[in-house]
This record gives C-alpha cells, structure tokens and sequence, in this order.
C-alpha cells in the first residue's frame, strides 16, 4: 500500500525508543515539516511531505543511524536521535511529523545481498557538498516539478541531489524503481505514493 497523505491521522506518534527498536537497513522516514525549505517542498509536490532518508542499523555500537540529503551540506549521517529531534539547520524542536516506512521489495529478497550493496551506494556519498551551480540545478528541477513540465536531461542528477533524488537512487542499486511521471525531480511524495511502500509507526518529535 501507498502511504497516504492523511497518515498521521490514522497512526498516533510512539516513543523514539519504541521506534527505534522498528528500524531494520533500508527503512524510509518520510517527513512533514513547516521549515522555509519543507515548505517549497512541499508547494512543489502539492503534498505533505517535505523530506526523505534512511535508517540503518550499527548493531556493533548499538547505534541507528540516518542518512539524509540536505540543501548546503550534502549528503550527511546523523543518529536518528538527532534526526527526529531537530532539523539540520539546528531547529529544535523538530518543526512537524515522520513517518517510519518499509518497502515490500526488500521482503521478497534475501536481505544481506541487497543490504550490502544499498549499504555501499548510501555510505559512498557521505561528505559530498554541493556548488552553487549543482544548488541552482536542484532548485530548477523543484520549480520545474511545480509547473508540471518533463526534466531535460542536463538538468538530471549527477552526484548532487534532493533528498529523495538520494534515496530513490539508493533503492535503485537494489532493483527497486520509485514510481514517477518524469516531471521535474523524483520527490518525496513520490516514493510516499509507491503502492510498495507501507507505513510503520510515527515518531513523536516532542
């Protein structure tokens, strides 16, 4: 099933630590938020989402980790403590809602393989920072999404991406194909709108 737009209404929030135990490598955590950047997000999507990333586990340290794709820095890791409990601007309170998501592709498959290789592809883009010129590209392909028109190709990604642009190409190395119309970018509302994708729980972010 698709996680639809009304979510938050039909799964109340739990506990980090509740949540915490949920997360398996490759989750997504869709976010909700009301920041300058989510906002644009989100009036480009017609959508609530506004962000995207995945969670993995570091069982030999105890840790969860999120990778995500933010405009200025790149592509970062953070623990999901901090992911859920501010943005990364520094904003505290986190300002809106996440969602944990799985996606049904990885349950038809051995997981390690897969894991593996996903694993590699997300962790080989840490501490890419993005030009002014790969930041002018991202926020054409937002505008362009908002109008409805079809990416040209010199406006497509190469190593600097909106966070979903990030994860889609993530689940890429895996087999797994984000559903899109090609108008353009690959946005979080898409990967919400896989019918492969299937809400978990929602974590309380205060």
């Amino acid at each position: 099933m698709a996680v639809p737009d009304t979510v938050f209404d039909d799964v109340p929030a739990q506990p980090y630590k509740a949540v915490r135990k949920l997360v398996r490598d490759g989750d997504v955590l869709l976010c909700s938020a009301h920041d300058p950047m989510s906002r644009l997000i989100r009036w480009a999507t017609s959508s609530p989402w506004s962000h995207v990333a995945m969670g993995f586990r570091l069982e030999e340290i105890d840790r969860v980790i999120v990778l995500e794709c933010v405009e200025r820095l790149g592509v970062r890791a953070v623990p999901l403590s901090s992911f859920v409990a501010r943005t990364s601007s520094g904003k505290t309170p986190y300002p809106g809602k996440i969602l944990l998501a799985r996606h049904e592709g990885f349950a038809a498959k051995s997981r390690q393989q897969p894991m593996k290789r996903i694993a590699e592809v997300a962790f080989d883009r840490l501490g890419e920072r993005f030009s002014q010129g790969e930041m002018l590209k991202i926020a054409l392909r937002i505008a362009l999404g908002r109008l409805h028109v079809r990416m040209p190709r010199t406006l497509g990604p190469d190593d600097e991406f909106i966070c979903s642009e990030y994860v889609a190409r993530c689940l890429e190395t895996v087999g797994i194909k984000v559903p899109w119309d090609g108008y353009g970018f690959i946005a979080p509302a898409d990967i919400a709108r896989d019918p492969r994708l299937e809400p978990l729980a929602q974590i309380a972010t205060r």
